[in-house]
């Protein structure tokens, strides 16, 4: 199994961003998808969530209205777009795969670095 996000990068305040999780070994589109960020001496916290069927989405509040998250089952890929980013969105991103019910099934991509500054 691998995740695999990218698009992190330093941004100024303001600015926008386009994070994507590739994913393989597993079959995609049977697992919730979400975005986590952990902040430098902050616990990690989930950011957005997508159902398999991408028909249902969930966001922490701090991010309503500025991130958008997506799938694309064909490509394995979970995008998470950010707008009208802010100096407390500076983290590392994670990408997580997760099936609840008998599985328990959770697995996670190494990070990627977002930085928000001017």
């Amino acid at each position: 199994v691998h995740l695999v996000e990218s698009g992190g990068d330093l941004v100024q305040p303001g600015g926008s961003l386009g994070l994507s999780c590739v994913a393989s070994g597993f079959t995609f589109s049977w697992y919730v998808m979400s975005w986590y960020r952990q902040a430098t001496g902050k616990e990690r916290e989930l950011v957005a969530s997508i159902e398999g069927d991408g028909e249902s989405t969930d966001y922490v509040d701090s991010v309503k209205g500025r991130f958008t998250i997506s799938r694309d089952n064909a490509k394995n890929t979970v995008y998470l777009q950010m707008n009208s980013l802010k100096l407390a969105d500076t983290a590392v991103y994670f990408c997580q795969a997760y099936r609840g019910g008998l599985w328990g099934l959770s697995y996670w991509g190494q990070g990627t670095q977002v930085t928000v500054s001017s």
